[in-house]
């Protein structure tokens, strides 16, 4: 099993190598929105999130930090000022986190490929440190939901800076070295997604057995251990 691991580790790192190639969309640090059709269909349905948004942070302690859920997110965040509401994860949903927010589930399950999605809340004086993702099969997609002060929230992808808008959406491949901020006075909050990056025929199918790997390792599957028992244990909240 570990020389399996082994093989199929190595033989992802020479497919992503070849991605310019197989890719449909530019591969770049900030990817153009006129690639995604959907994409103004979900801006246009913002406001339905943000009520959902606003309801859940009346009761915030029942929201876990990102680190609660993901123990390998303490390199980037090991305090709870980022705290993520999951609805979907590698592709495996999270049936009580969907039925809370209706309006936000519609959204996702109107995005083509979606394979995560949850809110991303950073707290006023979150800083998220240079990182980089881990497999450039995917696309990351922030649709602002909450953002107090512009100009003192923001992001930087490979050197590119990003400024979040209430409704509007950006796409990033996040595989290029990206940190973060919320700089200002109350919450930033934008709904987070991965989408399968489209890629021309066969090698769709190639990315999809990736994905399905990744979705049965040690470490979604604890994250999404932790993520039940944290709505079994904070249910009544």
């Amino acid at each position: 099993m570990r020389l399996t691991n082994i093989l199929i580790f190595a033989s992802i790192r020479v497919f992503e190598k070849c991605m310019p190639a197989l890719s449909l969309v530019a591969v770049s640090p900030i990817i153009p929105s006129s690639y995604f059709h959907w994409n103004a269909v979900i801006e246009d349905s913002w406001k339905d999130a943000r009520e959902e948004v606003e309801s859940l942070l009346q009761s915030k302690s029942a929201i876990p930090s990102f680190v609660d859920i993901s123990v390998e997110q303490a390199r980037l965040s090991n305090d709870d000022k980022w705290k993520t509401f999951f609805f979907r994860a590698y592709g495996v949903d999270i049936e009580e986190n969907l039925q809370r927010c209706p309006a936000t589930a519609a959204l996702v399950r109107r995005i083509p490929g979606c394979t995560t999605a949850f809110f991303s809340i950073m707290d006023p004086g979150t800083e998220i440190p240079p990182h980089r993702g881990p497999f450039r099969g995917v696309i990351r997609y922030h649709l602002g939901i909450r953002i107090p002060e512009p100009a003192r929230c923001g992001l930087k992808v490979g050197g590119e800076h990003i400024t979040w808008e209430e409704g509007k959406g950006v796409f990033f491949d996040d595989t290029y070295e990206h940190e973060a901020w919320n700089r200002s006075h109350s919450e930033r909050v934008v709904l987070f997604i991965d989408i399968k990056r489209p890629l021309r025929w066969p090698f769709n199918f190639l990315n999809d057995f990736y994905l399905s790997v990744m979705q049965k390792s040690e470490l979604v599957s604890a994250a999404l251990v932790r993520q039940r028992q944290w709505n079994v244990d904070h249910q009544d909240d």
